[in-house]
């Protein structure tokens, strides 16, 4: 990612096909670093990244789990999900270290917690514009890659 970009999405689908179009330009070793609310779309952004690396396997949120391997594509796609991590330490003990900048691509739910400890990647904010949406309904997306 060389240049900011900004999307909204209307949908799941959407935002799954933004995660395409952003994993279409991943190379290994890219680190991507997902920050936004519970049910922001996160892992939706996730799917599509996996799609378009050829991953199999359905993709799910890592929290409970704290890391998924997708692999089967033309990369391996490193899925983490550090919201219960609270300490840097921890870090090492999931095998963080292991796959940053390594085969694959990485991408982190709730990493920005530890920027420090990341080293170089690649910031998308993943908001819900909930004022944007009548009461009821599903409200759109705004993703912002930095």
């Amino acid at each position: 990612m060389k240049t900011p970009q900004h999307f909204e999405t209307r949908s799941q689908a959407e935002t799954i096909a933004v995660g395409e179009k952003l994993g279409r330009e991943l190379a290994a070793g890219d680190v991507l670093v997902l920050t936004g609310d519970l049910g922001a779309g996160k892992t939706q952004l996730t799917k599509g990244i996996a799609a378009a690396l050829g991953c199999e396997g359905d993709v799910t949120s890592p929290t409970f789990t704290i890391e998924m391997v997708y692999e089967g594509g033309r990369l391996p796609l490193y899925h983490f999900d550090l919201y219960r991590l609270d300490d840097p330490a921890q870090l090492e003990d999931i095998g963080l270290y292991d796959v940053l900048g390594a085969d694959g691509v990485c991408v982190i739910e709730w990493g920005e917690q530890f920027a420090d400890e990341l080293g170089d990647y690649t910031s998308v904010r993943v908001t819900r514009l909930d004022d944007a949406a009548a009461p009821g309904e599903e409200p759109p997306r705004a993703i912002d890659v930095e």
